[in-house]
């Protein structure tokens, strides 16, 4: 069974936030079936850090809780999905608006459905590009969900 929280509403809460409004980041997009999400950060005074850029910081909050959220909406309620680590490799400054876009395939989602059947765990890794308005990489996250089905 799953959540009886629409997408509509939970984007509505993510861009109140304090940690989210507060750095600037906005999700414009959370699809109706959990299966993708677009968020943007737009430089503002208070998120630059000391050389004028996107502080590193709210470039990996940007990217943070979307894996996870949308995993365990997609598996629905039998499921344990945890963020179990996460890394950030800075490729060049980020300027102006960045955006990040996730996209979570089906088949992605049957493979954590077999090789969670038995109630193993099963660990897996997301990547994420944040980009500029050029498209140009300024980041690259990763993101690891431990992802179990639930004992009876």
């Amino acid at each position: 069974m799953r959540s009886k929280l629409r997408p509509a509403h939970l984007r509505w809460i993510l861009n109140l936030w304090p940690p989210f409004a507060a750095a600037g980041i906005r999700v414009t997009q959370l699809a109706d079936d959990w299966r993708s999400a677009r968020v943007e950060l737009r430089m503002r005074p208070w998120n630059r850090n000391y050389v004028g850029t996107h502080f590193g910081g709210s470039l990996f909050a940007m990217t943070d809780p979307f894996w996870m959220l949308m995993t365990l909406q997609s598996l629905g309620r039998e499921y344990i999905v945890w963020d179990r680590a996460g890394g950030i490799d800075f490729v060049k400054p980020g300027r102006g608006t960045v955006a990040a876009e996730f996209r979570l395939d089906a088949e992605v989602l049957d493979t954590m459905r077999a090789a969670t059947a038995g109630g193993e765990r099963y660990l897996h890794w997301f990547e994420t590009d944040v980009v500029d308005a050029g498209g140009e990489v300024v980041a690259r996250v990763r993101k690891q969900l431990y992802v179990r089905r639930k004992r009876r």
